[in-house]
């Protein structure tokens, strides 16, 4: 079956078809979202989180995302591979931003790319995609502005800023990008977006209206540490199964029951005796 590209995404709204989309982060969890013809693998900077044990996603590097992309990119051939763009990647210069953006396609073999701000961005955007490569927008909750935000908040509850969400969404479609991720906005004005823009948009914590989902893929199968957020739904609890394999298994190596015979290898009694 062939991979997942812009214009199946695309088609997807225009059908009324749901878009899905995970985080993962390395090959072999890609692997299996990949055999679950998930659309979109978003190679998201939460790795700073959920992999590297950040408090946001600041530190992630451009070399962090490269390594993690690349090892993503390895364990897919149907869902369309989106790198996130870290923090300070593209807000230098445009110049370098394309670059950036160049190297998670080249390195590390991704299919498009994310970045996250609305109207000023759009000229980085414009010049990103000139060099031939996708774009995945990003408004709401930009966890890249953690500090400016004052913290996780729901974005667009007052007008003014309702107003803004809005007017970056039709930037962003207008610019050009193939798919927009609103993050953490009411339910009532992600509707709205997803509404006027002609793009599809991708939502998480911000309600059933959107054109496809994105959840980070430890917290939706249960195996996240520490805070769990409000629109997160767990399809499974893996952490407690997980935590009962690895009790057993250090019960198992003190007691000696573990490995047994079967677990083992065989050698000649010729070569033993030799020996």
């Amino acid at each position: 079956m062939a991979r997942v590209s812009t214009a199946t995404i695309k088609e997807k709204k225009q059908n009324g078809e749901k878009i899905t989309m995970l985080t993962s982060y390395d090959y072999s969890m890609a692997a299996m979202v990949d055999a679950a013809e998930i659309d979109m693998i978003l190679v998201g900077d939460s790795l700073g989180n959920v992999v590297l044990g950040y408090e946001d996603t600041l530190p992630v590097t451009m070399d962090d995302m490269v390594h993690h992309t690349r090892a993503v990119s390895r364990g897919t051939s149907y869902s369309m591979v989106v790198a996130d763009m870290p923090f300070l990647s593209y807000h230098v210069t445009i110049e370098e931003a394309v670059r950036n953006a160049g190297r998670l396609i080249q390195e590390g073999s991704a299919q498009a790319v994310k970045l996250e701000g609305g109207v000023e961005r759009v000229d980085t955007i414009k010049a990103i995609l000139d060099a031939q490569i996708p774009v995945v927008g990003h408004i709401g909750l930009t966890p890249q502005s953690v500090n400016q935000f004052g913290g996780f908040k729901v974005q667009g509850k007052d007008v003014e800023t309702a107003r803004k969400a809005i007017e970056d969404a039709r930037a962003l479609d207008e610019a050009g990008v193939f798919a927009i991720v609103l993050e953490c906005v009411p339910t009532p004005l992600a509707q709205r977006i997803t509404q006027e823009v002609s793009c599809p948009t991708i939502g998480i914590g911000a309600g059933p209206y959107c054109d496809g989902q994105v959840l980070v893929i430890n917290d939706m199968l249960g195996i996240t540490r520490g805070h769990v957020p409000k629109f997160v739904k767990k399809f499974a609890h893996l952490e407690p199964l997980i935590q009962e394999a690895l009790l057993a298994y250090k019960k198992e190596v003190e007691s000696g029951q573990f490995p047994s015979a079967e677990h083992g290898f065989k050698m000649k009694s010729e070569v033993l005796e030799e020996l």
